[in-house]
C-alpha cells in the first residue's frame, strides 16, 4: 500500500496552473471551491445561464462555457456524469491545449475506452471517497476526505505529481491519498455499488421486510426493524468497523449475528458476487449500461419505477413524515 500525505506533494507541480472544473454538481462544486480556497486559478465550465452557471458565479468563481474554459487550462477536471462524458470529451478535445492534464473522479470511461484521450495529454484520476458535500465540509473544518490516485497516461513525466497536487488542493492529503489504477478503481467501485452498497444492501432490506410482512407482522414494525434501524448499525461500522459494532449492540444481537448472518449471506451469495465481479471485469456490465443509454433507457426506467413502487416505500413515506428531523436534514 502506498499512501501519500501533504509531505509528498510537489508544490511546484501545479504552480501558476489554470484549472478548469467541468460541471458544478456535487463533486464539481466541492472541487472548485476547495481549489479556489487553496489559492488556485479556477474556472468552472458550465452551460451559460444554467443553474450551475448561476450558482458558481454566486459563489464568487469564474465561469465560462466548456470550450472556452478548457482552451487555456493546464488541467481539466471532468466532473460531469459518466453517461455524458464521451460526448463531452468529443466536443472539447479539439480545444484542449497541447500537454494539458485530463483528470477524472471515476475511471469508467477511460477504462472501458469510451473516452480515448489524445496522446499528448496526461490522464489522471483523483477519486474522493465521499460525496461532494462531505469533501467541501471536511475541507472547511480543516480535515479532508481520503482520495484514490491513479495515472492512465503520463505524457509529461509529471502526471502523478500534478494529480497529487490537485488532491492536496481539495484537501485529500489530509485524509490520505491511496495509490491505485484506473482498472482497480473502476472495477471495485462498480462491484461495491452492485453487490454491497446499493444492490446488495437494498435487496437485503427489502427481502427482510417482505419476509416479516408475509409472515403476518405489521408493515410498519417490519420497516423499523429492517430499514430504519440499519442506519444505527452502518454508523457504528463506519466509525469503528466490526469491533465497534459488536461493542455497542446487545449480546443477543451479537449471537444472532454470528450464528445466523452466515446463513443469509452464504457461499451461494458469494458465488453470485463472484459472477457480478466477473461481469464488471470483462466489461459485460459496461457494455449493457452503455447500450441501455444509447437505446433510451427504457428497461432502466421500468426497473427503477418498479423499485420505488414497492410496499416498503409506501410504508416508509408515511412513517418518515412523522420524523421531522429527517425532513430538516434533507433540506
Amino acid at each position: 500500500m502506498k499512501l501519500y500525505s501533504h509531505k509528498d506533494v510537489d508544490k511546484k507541480a501545479l504552480k501558476g496552473a489554470r484549472i478548469a472544473i467541468m460541471g458544478y454538481g456535487s463533486q464539481g462544486r466541492a472541487h472548485a471551491l476547495n481549489l479556489h480556497d487553496s489559492g488556485f486559478d479556477v474556472v468552472v465550465g458550465v452551460r451559460k445561464g444554467g443553474e450551475g452557471w448561476k450558482k458558481a458565479r454566486k459563489a464568487g468563481l469564474a465561469v465560462a462555457e466548456p470550450a472556452a474554459a478548457v482552451k487555456d487550462a493546464d488541467l481539466v477536471a471532468v466532473l460531469i456524469p459518466d453517461t455524458a462524458q464521451k460526448a463531452f470529451y468529443d466536443s472539447i478535445k479539439g480545444h484542449l491545449k497541447k500537454g494539458a492534464t485530463l483528470l477524472f473522479a471515476h475511471g469508467f470511461n477511460v477504462h472501458f475506452k469510451q473516452v480515448k484521450p489524445r496522446k499528448d495529454l496526461d490522464v489522471v484520476l483523483i477519486a474522493p471517497k465521499g460525496p461532494g458535500d462531505l469533501v467541501r465540509r471536511q475541507y472547511q473544518e480543516g480535515a479532508g476526505v481520503p482520495c484514490l490516485i491513479a495515472v492512465a497516461q503520463d505524457a509529461s513525466g509529471k502526471a502523478h505529481a500534478k494529480a497529487l497536487a490537485y488532491a492536496h488542493g481539495i484537501g485529500g492529503t489530509r485524509g490520505g491519498v491511496l495509490e491505485t489504477t484506473f482498472a482497480e478503481e473502476t472495477e471495485t467501485d462498480l462491484f461495491g455499488e452492485q453487490a454491497v452498497l446499493c444492490g446488495g444492501a437494498t435487496e437485503l432490506v427489502v427481502k427482510g421486510f417482505e419476509t416479516l410482512v408475509e409472515a403476518g407482522y405489521q408493515p410498519e414494525v417490519a420497516y423499523y426493524e429492517c430499514l430504519h434501524e440499519l442506519k444505527l448499525i452502518v454508523d457504528l461500522l463506519y466509525e469503528g468497523g466490526l469491533a465497534k459494532m459488536h461493542k455497542f449492540i446487545s449480546e443477543t444481537a451479537k449471537y444472532g449475528d454470528l450464528t445466523r448472518g452466515p446463513r443469509i449471506v452464504n457461499e451461494r451469495v458469494k458465488n453470485e458476487m463472484r459472477k457480478v465481479l466477473k461481469e464488471v471485469q470483462t466489461g459485460k456490465f459496461a457494455r449493457q449500461w452503455i447500450k441501455e443509454n444509447e437505446t433510451g433507457k427504457a428497461n432502466y426506467q421500468k426497473l427503477l419505477d418498479a423499485d420505488v413502487n414497492r410496499q416498503i416505500e409506501k410504508v416508509g413515506a408515511q412513517l418518515r413524515a412523522r420524523m421531522p428531523w429527517l425532513q430538516e436534514k434533507r433540506a
